[in-house]
């Protein structure tokens, strides 16, 4: 059903570790290099234990901006579910983590999962453009998910 190839509006950034003396730094975002529509309104942080799995899901209005930068390395999955994308039924996978650091902008419709691929637990930084469970938490949390689902067409390697 889903054939491999790029997805259209997924934007996925090399991130640079800016080293000197004293360690790194890597500039996660920057409002300069993403179209308003998906500045982040908030952050997170999630830990995944190495062979673990989060997804896949995917969101009705929510879009993600994921950094990858390690400890750890994650293979990333996308599925084109929008069936008026230009992409519709691609999937993309790739690897990201700390050898790889990436920013990857998911927006709305698109399938996504990653899965820790490392020996150590591995950290994930996500500033999404919405409030999860809305203002207050007093709204629905815009998520499918589809990870239970035994007829799901959206599998893990």
């Amino acid at each position: 059903m889903y054939s491999d190839g790029i997805i259209h509006d997924v934007v996925i950034r090399d991130l640079k570790k800016f080293r000197d003396d004293r360690g790194w730094l890597i500039e996660l975002f920057r409002t300069d290099e993403l179209d308003a529509e998906y500045f982040p309104v908030m952050s997170y942080v999630s830990q995944t234990l190495p062979g673990i799995a989060r997804g896949p899901h995917e969101h009705v209005e929510q879009a993600d901006l994921f950094c990858f930068i390690g400890p750890s390395r994650f293979k990333v999955y996308l599925w084109d579910a929008r069936k008026e994308s230009p992409t519709y039924l691609k999937r993309m996978t790739f690897v990201a983590g700390e050898n790889e650091p990436k920013q990857v902008l998911i927006p709305k419709g698109v399938v996504h999962a990653y899965k820790n691929i490392g020996d150590i637990n591995g950290l994930v930084y996500n500033f999404p453009n919405r409030l999860y469970a809305g203002k207050g938490k007093t709204e629905p949390v815009d998520e499918i998910r589809h990870e239970d689902r035994p007829d799901s067409p959206f599998r893990l390697e």
